[in-house]
């Protein structure tokens, strides 16, 4: 049976457009999956005349007429072609059809029509300008769309993999959500992701919040109060849960080997050390949906628009890990 990965464009006034072809003219013709690329065929054709890389565009109407190695095969879910919008700056224009790309691939992961999900970055203003209010982000657009009850988010990069009990929050609101519940909730499923990616028992580390891990609650409580009783009551469940341990080493034992995955605790806690450790191959992945879904670890790149020096090695793991998940694996991370 053929797999299907589809890949959406993301924010077209970006620089997914650049990374995709780029990405296309390495992976297609070795690929055993069927790649799909939802999105619009004018900034594709502007990226492949900037880079020079010549794709041949064969548009789709549905991701069962995808096959492996074909090119590009196209899936537009817009209505009509995409209205002018400035390239390299937010607007509604390209806000709106980087929601309604996704939009459209999140429905035939639901439906079971694709398998998997790669997502190239979308942009947070042009999206809120296109009245998305609550679409923070894919993350969100993800759980309105899945009603998933539980959702989170894991970053990975060779030697480190990083789980995030919240993302798109204000520190002070990070803060207030570090409660033994939803720690509960969010380690068992980063646990039970892990054994499907072929983890038998994984080891999973909490980082701490406060300084030096709250200094037995002279530098703050939650440790005390929140994180020790959740890792004892999923420990007493024969879980295999550690910490919590200073953020500001619990990361170099993880590259060392001492742990299978770490859970941070809000957003900058987990992306900083994995985007200092190796960022060119870091990818994202949601955990908790009924289908695959990876993306880049980067954003829209508004600066070097059109400017064909944009990496898409990041894409191309967030291609890579996606096709190993769906076998139930992970490269060697």
């Amino acid at each position: 049976m053929t797999r299907r990965l589809a890949i959406t464009l993301g924010d077209p006034a970006g620089i997914g457009p650049e990374v995709l072809v780029k990405a296309l003219a390495t992976i297609t013709e070795t690929s055993e999956v069927a790649i799909i690329v939802i999105g619009s065929a004018k900034p594709l054709q502007q990226a492949m005349t900037e880079t020079g890389i010549e794709l041949p565009i064969s548009s789709i109407d549905r991701p069962e007429q995808a096959m492996p190695g074909a090119g590009l095969q196209l899936l537009d879910p817009l209505p009509s072609s995409i209205a002018e919008f400035p390239r390299g700056e937010a607007s509604a224009v390209a806000g709106a059809a980087s929601v309604r790309y996704f939009e459209e691939a999140v429905a035939l992961g639901m439906a079971g029509r694709i398998d998997a999900v790669v997502t190239c970055p979308i942009n947070k203003v042009s999206v809120q300008k296109a009245g998305f209010v609550k679409d923070i982000g894919h993350q969100e657009i993800l759980a309105r769309m899945t009603s998933a009850p539980l959702t989170a988010t894991m970053l990975m990069t060779p030697g480190l993999k990083v789980a995030h009990l919240s993302t798109h929050l204000s520190l002070a609101n990070a803060v207030a959500a570090v409660r033994q519940p939803i720690l509960i909730e969010k380690l068992r499923l980063t646990a039970e992701h892990l054994v499907r990616w072929g983890y038998e028992s994984p080891r999973i580390a909490v980082a701490a919040l406060n300084p030096h891990g709250g200094e037995e609650g002279l530098l703050g409580r939650e440790e005390i109060d929140e994180i020790l009783p959740a890792i004892q009551t999923l420990t007493d469940q024969g879980l295999n849960i550690q910490g919590p341990f200073p953020a500001d080493s619990i990361f170099n034992r993880g590259i060392a080997g001492e742990f299978d995955a770490i859970l941070a605790l809000y957003h900058d806690q987990g992306h900083i050390p994995i985007k200092v450790h190796n960022f060119s191959d870091s990818v994202t992945a949601t955990m908790g949906i009924p289908f695959v879904r990876t993306s880049v670890d980067h954003g829209t790149a508004f600066d070097i628009v059109g400017k064909n020096v944009a990496d898409h090695h990041g894409l191309i793991q967030a291609a890579k890990v996606a096709s190993l998940m769906l076998s139930g694996r992970l490269p060697e991370f």
